[in-house]
């Protein structure tokens, strides 16, 4: 069967640092159950696998920039040459021109990933490719204008058109505030700190863990629940990615599910790549159940002090500190885990009439470092 066979086929069945805590977002309102028709009569999928495989087949050498949905619900795929947006367009797909390809955004992007590592990145929030612009979108607070951010902003900018500098209100951090087992539920470190829990997992040898955020189980640290033990860090990777594993102790009931705070338990029945456009809802200790949009993917993000960190997604759903290591969740797919947020006075962003920017670490690479699985609802 050809590449180009089995997306047409998928398409057609197509309807889809916060140490403290973050919530996981669903496509549906809180008080929607997936599977159900949004209120607001915008075209949603079903599947938010298709998206993936179409990128995937096509690959980014065939043109392919990124993949994201527009908000009638429209899958648009951003190329950079007429031949592959035909292909999109026999497919089934939207294909949408844009000017540079992904190998340059990429190369930029790596360019400023470099260079935040081994000198500094200032005070500049992120950066990413964006399909949408076609662009490598570089994020600064307004009122940031010292010498290194400066630096890094003019070498971004040698790039030209390249690059596209936002600027942006808020300043982001790590969430970690003063941490039956659900995603999304508080867990307590030995520090006296709380974060939440992201996913129940199996290693490939059968130990059973949980996944949480990596500046979370930074400092090996043993956690807790409601006083009784959970276990030891496990594995943990912060900065340069953000996530980490703790040990489950036997008399634990480790479940396939995210806490929806008052809004009924979320079965996990597998996982999703963030695609942007997708709807996404969040659980964490702090926030609890809230929702939001995929915005961006593969963001890196500095969160001071020479922690950067790479591979990140960003959406708009409100997530503060507490909610770190919490479960991010598309329907009944997992997409990640927080990782942190820009907060004003440590309140997420809408609080003060603006669109919140969060973070989460992508689940598919955690579960490939982790060499594990997540335990999925029966």
């Amino acid at each position: 069967m050809s590449g180009r066979f089995r997306i047409g086929a998928a398409l057609t069945g197509v309807v889809v640092l916060t140490a403290g805590g973050l919530a996981a977002a669903n496509w549906a309102t809180a008080d929607t159950q997936a599977g159900t028709a949004p209120k607001t009569g915008v075209k949603t999928p079903v599947d938010p696998l298709v998206a993936e495989t179409l990128e995937s087949e096509l690959g980014s050498d065939s043109g392919v920039v990124g993949t994201y949905y527009d908000e009638a619900g429209e899958l648009i795929v951003a190329v950079s040459n007429l031949s592959t947006a035909e292909l999109v367009r026999q497919v089934g797909a939207i294909p949408r021109l844009v000017k540079y390809t992904a190998r340059q955004l990429n190369a930029v992007q790596g360019e400023l990933n470099h260079l935040a590592t081994t000198s500094s990145a200032g005070k500049v929030r992120s950066w990413y490719v964006d399909p949408i612009s076609g662009t490598v979108v570089v994020s600064v607070p307004k009122n940031a204008h010292d010498s290194i951010t400066e630096r890094f902003l003019s070498r971004a900018e040698a790039n030209g058109d390249q690059v596209t500098v936002r600027r942006v209100s808020g300043t982001v951090r790590t969430t970690a505030d003063d941490f039956s087992l659900r995603g999304g539920v508080q867990v307590d470190k030995n520090t006296g700190y709380v974060c939440s829990l992201g996913f129940n997992a199996r290693t490939r040898q059968g130990a059973r863990i949980f996944l949480t955020a990596g500046h979370c189980t930074s400092g090996k640290p043993s956690f807790s629940r409601n006083g009784y033990v959970l276990g030891d860090t496990y594995t943990s990777t912060f900065p340069g990615s953000d996530f980490g594993s703790v040990g489950v102790i036997d008399g634990w009931d480790q479940q396939g599910y995210v806490e929806g705070w008052g809004n009924g338990n979320v079965a996990v029945k597998g996982i999703a790549d963030a695609t942007i456009g997708s709807t996404l809802c969040k659980s964490g200790k702090s926030t609890g159940w809230t929702c939001g949009r995929i915005v961006a993917r593969n963001v890196t993000v500095n969160y001071g002090n020479n922690r950067v960190v790479r591979g990140l997604f960003q959406h708009t759903a409100c997530v503060e500190a507490g909610d770190s290591g919490g479960a991010n969740m598309t329907g009944n797919y997992a997409q990640g885990i927080t990782s942190g947020a820009a907060l004003i006075d440590g309140q997420c962003l809408e609080k003060y009439g603006q669109t919140n920017e969060s973070y989460a670490q992508p689940i598919a690479v955690v579960l490939r470092s982790t060499k594990s699985r997540l335990v999925l609802a029966d």
